[in-house]
């Protein structure tokens, strides 16, 4: 039985903020006890952040995960430089089998762009969907975590136009957020979750919309039974500040609706968490920002809040 945990890190496109933002974040987080990190990134790599990660770490460059294993899995190194000739969107569907294969205890993603992932052959658009595509999972959440407040996205990466609301969809993010509650201070675990309505004034009373009251309040009702649940909120309104304090996680129908507010409230703190999964993933909030490629001018802090994050759930899990 092995002694030390293993969290991967995808550095995600090349000529994005991927690479500035992990070295950033790994240089600010530094080693630690009983585990090893796995960066997996493409041959060009700046050489300046290999140079700066080298003054933290002891390193060590493998073209694999078999190869890791093979010589060096009872070595001292705490990073384990994996230079991949796959693509971006390969290096997530490798990490994803060997997390179900329980060989890696988790998975950190820098932002990857869904051009990248449709070029390196796949049907998928995301990171979500990949990782569904492995774990044959039917219900992912996207799920995050700020400052100011947590949303979950009851859909993902779809057209809006094809955004379908059902129950029993509803329901699960439902008891997804109870799981994301759990991850809360002591505080916000005490708040009620929200649900926040799919149309314009949460349909005043089916005067916009009927979903409110065919599809919501039923959820909402066998719900409350096991959790304290508002809404369904007016979707304009939900947001406010005065309301921030009040919920302890929004439960959003699509994914604008609930990562607007998020990203302009919460700027660059935020961290991205996805449950319905059978290990633990993270990711940054934000995305692959190529007009600051190279510019040493990029934010790290979503990066290393999502590698703390990945951190810390995998020594729970562990």
């Amino acid at each position: 039985m092995r002694k030390k945990l293993r969290l991967a890190i995808t550095t995600g496109d090349s000529d994005g903020i991927g690479p500035e933002i992990c070295t950033k974040a790994l240089l600010s987080i530094g080693s630690k006890f009983n585990l090893v990190f796995f960066l997996y990134r493409s041959a060009n790599f700046p050489k300046k952040y290999l140079r700066q990660l080298d003054r933290r770490f002891d390193r060590i460059q493998v073209s694999s995960f078999e190869e890791y294993l093979k010589n060096h899995s009872n070595s001292k190194f705490t990073l384990v430089d994996v230079v991949s000739g796959e693509s971006a969107a390969d290096w997530v569907v490798t990490v994803a089998r060997l997390c179900l294969k329980k060989e890696l205890d988790g998975l950190a993603t820098a932002p990857l762009s869904k051009t990248s992932i449709r070029a390196s052959g796949y049907r998928e658009i995301g990171h979500t969907e990949l990782i569904q595509m492995v774990a044959k999972t039917r219900a992912p959440f996207m799920t995050f975590l700020g400052e100011k407040f947590n949303v979950l996205l009851v859909t993902g990466h779809v057209s809006l136009s094809k955004v379908r609301l059902t129950r029993v969809r509803l329901y699960r993010a439902g008891l997804a957020a109870i799981e994301l509650r759990k991850l809360l201070t002591p505080k916000c675990r005490k708040l009620p979750l929200a649900i926040v309505g799919l149309n314009p004034h949460a349909g005043e009373n089916n005067i916009i919309g009927r979903e409110e009251s065919e599809i919501f309040r039923p959820v909402i009702k066998r719900l409350s039974k096991i959790v304290a649940l508002a809404g369904p909120l007016v979707p304009d309104a939900a947001f406010l500040p005065q309301n921030w304090q009040k919920y302890s996680v929004y439960i959003c129908p699509y994914h604008d609706q609930g990562l607007i507010p998020f990203k302009a409230l919460n700027g660059t703190a935020g961290v991205h968490l996805t449950l319905g999964i059978p290990f633990v993933r993270t990711s940054v909030d934000h995305g692959t920002a190529k007009d600051l490629y190279a510019k040493d001018k990029a934010d790290a802090t979503s990066m290393k809040s999502a590698i703390e994050l990945a951190i810390k759930l995998i020594r729970k899990k562990g």
